[in-house]
């Protein structure tokens, strides 16, 4: 029987290019459902994502009365591997194997971690609930191992699989592969907020404990599927008597090309300014403006359908030439238009402008993703392809991390000396811990725009885009 996704070739020919927006990477060694089924492994860290970011924060904090600064420290606590994901791309660039893989051995390892993570956070949440009679840090303990677990498995099967996506596709339709999985990194966030949604309603810890598990099984079974016989056997490569590249030596000569060091700043900056919000988003929905888990759990298949829609524009605005830096200067003007609506949906009491506002903040969050991975990927240099991704993944990730763990620590401190009546009686309001780091995010997103500016005339005469239409859907 065969899968929906490994169809026959001929099936595709038949279909109007125009319904296959991904048609012109496809080869004679490279089938399109090859690439699909390649892709599996972003569904299941987008599935994971949303998991973390998405749903756990918001009943943590108000279904289980878990304090949001503990929350987004936990939430944060995957992406403590975040810095390591430039050395796992150039481990798995100079892997040494006898049995000829350079990804493969990463990507599974990966995989293995985020389902024991998964597994294991089922348990951990029943201890954090206080339905045992264990002590209260081994809770704590218990939860930050599963975070942790599940952030260590995404993180190394995302960078590992980005570059084995890469090795396999011709170097013309490289970028064009790299988008596909990105694509289906933002296709698994929006599938899985919605069955999220639909099992979560009504809301029961025993359902949340059976999403999860779920979860962990679609993972592992995913994952082996998109492994299946990709990556081809290099023993002559992998070779342990052949020479290994210093780490330290590599990344000096690879940070000192162009102005990758602004780059990376200004990623940091956009990275941090999109993501402070990630942790308090859902909450604010459900005490402010009174929405249920399921409208809550929502939210995230808004964002990254948002977050869908930036990428036809930006495929559209590339295949005319359009230099992605000023791309990347487009998505933070959205980042502050979609800010604003949502603090302005508090006074108003307006969900709809809520929603509106958290689309379009995906919709940006999205567009700065989508101009700065392909800036990175043209900053791709001496065959160092895990290299340069997972400098890219290392930098977004860890600033995000930092980024909502601030967030969750700033609404609970500010929420509180609001409550206690230290900021005036105008701030004596349950909203004012969020609105101070909306306004935050808004001040870092014009923090970005300076730094940005020289790199978008550095950039003028030297980026060439070969990224065409059909390169994403539009």
């Amino acid at each position: 029987m065969k899968l929906p996704f490994m169809v026959n070739n001929k099936t595709w020919q038949a279909l109007s290019p125009k319904l296959l927006p991904f048609a012109d990477v496809v080869s004679k060694d490279l089938p399109l459902s090859r690439l699909l089924r390649l892709s599996l492994f972003q569904v299941t860290v987008g599935m994971a994502a949303t998991l973390l970011i998405g749903t756990l924060n918001r009943v943590l904090i108000l279904e289980m009365g878990v304090a949001a600064w503990l929350v987004a420290l936990m939430v944060a606590l995957p992406l403590v591997f975040a810095p390591f994901r430039a050395l796992v791309g150039f481990k798995s660039d100079q892997h040494r194997s006898v049995l000829g893989w350079r990804r493969v051995p990463y990507i599974w390892i990966g995989t293995l971690l985020q389902f024991g993570g998964l597994s294991i956070m089922p348990f951990a949440l029943i201890l954090l609930s206080g339905d045992t009679h264990w002590p209260i840090w081994f809770s704590y303990l218990a939860s930050a191992l599963a975070f942790l677990l599940v952030g260590a498995g995404m993180q190394t099967t995302q960078t590992a699989g980005l570059a084995l996506a890469t090795d396999i596709a011709s170097e013309q339709s490289r970028p064009r592969v790299v988008a596909l999985m990105y694509v289906m990194l933002l296709v698994g966030m929006v599938i899985s907020g919605i069955i999220f949604s639909f099992f979560l309603n009504p809301f029961t810890q025993f359902q949340l404990i059976q999403v999860i598990q779920g979860a962990a099984s679609v993972t592992l079974i995913f994952n082996l599927i998109a492994l299946w016989k990709q990556e081809a056997r290099q023993p002559h490569i992998t070779n342990s008597a052949n020479k290994k590249p210093d780490f330290k030596e590599s990344w000096s000569h690879f940070a000192k090309q162009g102005k990758i060091k602004r780059f990376l700043i200004t990623l940091g900056l956009g990275t941090a300014a999109f993501s402070m919000q990630d942790i308090i988003l859902e909450p604010y929905g459900g005490e402010i403006l009174h929405l249920s888990v399921s409208q809550t759990s929502l939210l995230t298949a808004l964002m990254s359908g948002g977050a869908l829609c930036a990428f036809a524009l930006a495929a559209r605005w590339l295949s005319k030439g359009m230099d992605p830096y000023r791309i990347a200067g487009f998505s933070l003007v959205v980042g502050l238009g979609a800010f604003s609506a949502v603090i302005f949906a508090e006074p108003m009491d307006s969900p709809s402008l809520f929603r509106f506002g958290a689309t379009f903040i995906g919709f940006g969050a999205g567009l700065f993703s989508v101009s700065t991975l392909i800036i990175a990927m043209q900053m791709e240099n001496l065959g160092m392809t895990g290299m340069a991704i997972g400098a890219w993944g290392a930098v977004n990730t860890t600033a995000s991390g930092i980024a909502i763990s601030i967030g969750g620590l700033i609404r609970d401190v500010v929420s509180d000396l609001a409550q206690k009546g230290y900021l005036g009686d105008a701030l004596e309001n349950p909203a004012i811990g969020y609105m101070f780091v909306f306004h935050l995010e808004i001040y870092l997103i014009f923090a970005t725009l300076i730094a940005l500016g020289p790199l978008v005339v550095y950039q003028r005469k030297r980026i060439s885009t070969q990224f065409g239409l059909a390169d994403l859907p539009g």
